[in-house]
């Protein structure tokens, strides 16, 4: 009898991390190793540092996960070498000898652009993952937006990463990205939408659909956020222009009986609290603690999402579903298929359609308590920390039947990825 041995790789991991992705990947992290297995997570420090991160205050994790941060002498210089490369360059050694440490059962791959690239598919004899959190797949700027300015609708990709002053991946050229995927057991979309954007640019391998997932708190003793005295909706995220928020700012002149507050911070902030300067319905709260931002939710008559890039799934939405609060979403992406299936929110593309659906909400109770129900319900059956995890011991036990690992498939569909679980 042993525990399931679990590495994962990826560029960013909290606190050496920017966005929600590694939020996510740690979730997993720790959803795994409270089912009794060994989980280790590498990430590259360097990585974070040199794109802008400030080195935390607190390093230290409370959690059994063991984490192994890499750090380059050279700085910039590691990174953009595997950037340009696609393969480990000064980590190379460290990671050999990281994966010979230990025999692994699951060798999983998140974002690895810049820990590694496509040639660190490589290290680790396990059954391999790999977790498609953002589209770097099939597009080297990862966000699908060209030009940093419109959607992407075709491939554009050199004079595109010129424009956001990255130098261009010859790499992608060669055919390297897809036969280092050729080796990858369970390839992984967030969405149905990501799944389709992904074949849409090019890629020709399966992938499997397993959504973000957020553990169940007890809803009855959140108390919704008491310092704000007037109604309010919700905008929770990273201040970057491709998030929208410069689209919900103009339409709240038109809602006068309601406020918007805004959680989050990042490089478009001072833009942002510039275009709403005149407007005292707009407050800037900056970051918050989770506690805090769940009483917020909570309160909040509704949560507005309006991102105007493809995002692979939104995370925020069920996080707003998880405590009953409805969304209010930009038609975009993975948005109208998560909205949709709750049935708890609504959908806009244009300024007049999202005054109308705030307003929905701000005078109808009775809609706004029906579409909380729902929030509730279609969290706790789609994205509930047991369901999700149920799901992906299924897609892992199909992927080790196909790789000929019975003692792993037998291990998966004994139900070590349930709750309680996690002996072989």
């Amino acid at each position: 009898m042993k525990s399931l041995r679990i590495i994962m790789f990826t560029t960013f991991y909290p606190p050496y991390s920017f966005g929600g992705d590694a939020v996510g990947i740690r979730r997993m992290a720790q959803a795994l190793c409270a089912r009794g297995h060994e989980v280790t997570v590498v990430h590259d420090e360097t990585a974070f540092l040199s794109l802008g991160g400030q080195l935390p205050a607190e390093t230290r994790s409370s959690d059994q996960i063991r984490t192994i941060g890499l750090r380059s002498r050279t700085g910039p210089l590691s990174i953009l070498m595997t950037q340009q490369i696609g393969r480990p360059v000064n980590h190379a050694a460290r990671l050999k000898e990281i994966v010979k440490q230990s025999t692994y059962d699951i060798v999983w791959h998140n974002n690895i652009s810049l820990i590694g690239g496509p040639g660190l598919i490589d290290y680790g004899t396990g059954l391999r993952v790999y977790e498609a959190h953002e589209h770097w797949l099939v597009c080297p700027t990862h966000v699908l937006w060209r030009y940093g300015r419109e959607l992407c609708e075709r491939r554009e990709c050199f004079r595109c990463a010129l424009s956001y002053r990255r130098p261009p991946q010859l790499w992608r050229t060669t055919g390297f990205l897809d036969r280092q995927l050729d080796k990858i057991d369970l390839l992984i979309a967030k969405s149905t939408f990501s799944q389709a954007k992904h074949r849409e640019f090019g890629l020709r391998h399966e992938m499997d659909v397993l959504p973000y997932f957020l553990p169940e708190i007890d809803v009855d003793h959140v108390r919704p956020h008491q310092g704000h005295g007037r109604p309010y909706f919700l905008f929770v995220g990273r201040l970057e222009k491709i998030k929208g928020l410069q689209d919900v700012i103009p339409a709240m002149t038109r809602v006068p009986e309601a406020d918007l507050l805004v959680i989050g911070d990042g490089d478009y902030a001072k833009t942002l609290k510039a275009q709403a300067t005149n407007n005292p319905q707009i407050k800037f709260l900056g970051r918050l603690h989770p506690d805090e931002l769940t009483a917020y939710y909570r309160g909040a008559l509704g949560l507005i999402v309006p991102s105007v890039c493809y995002e692979t799934f939104g995370i925020i939405l069920i996080e707003s579903f998880r405590i009953g609060t409805p969304v209010i979403a930009r038609r975009i992406g993975p948005f109208p298929e998560i909205v949709e299936a709750a049935n708890a929110g609504a959908l806009f593309d244009t300024e007049d359609q999202l005054v109308s659906a705030m307003f929905a909400l701000l005078r109808n109770p009775d809609l706004r308590a029906l579409q909380s129900v729902a929030a509730r319900a279609a969290f706790l059956t789609r994205w509930s920390e047991d369901e999700v995890l149920t799901a992906y011991g299924d897609a892992l036990a199909r992927a080790a039947h196909r790789k000929g690992n019975r003692a792993l498939a037998s291990a998966l569909e004994a139900g070590s990825f349930q709750n309680g679980a996690g002996r072989v």
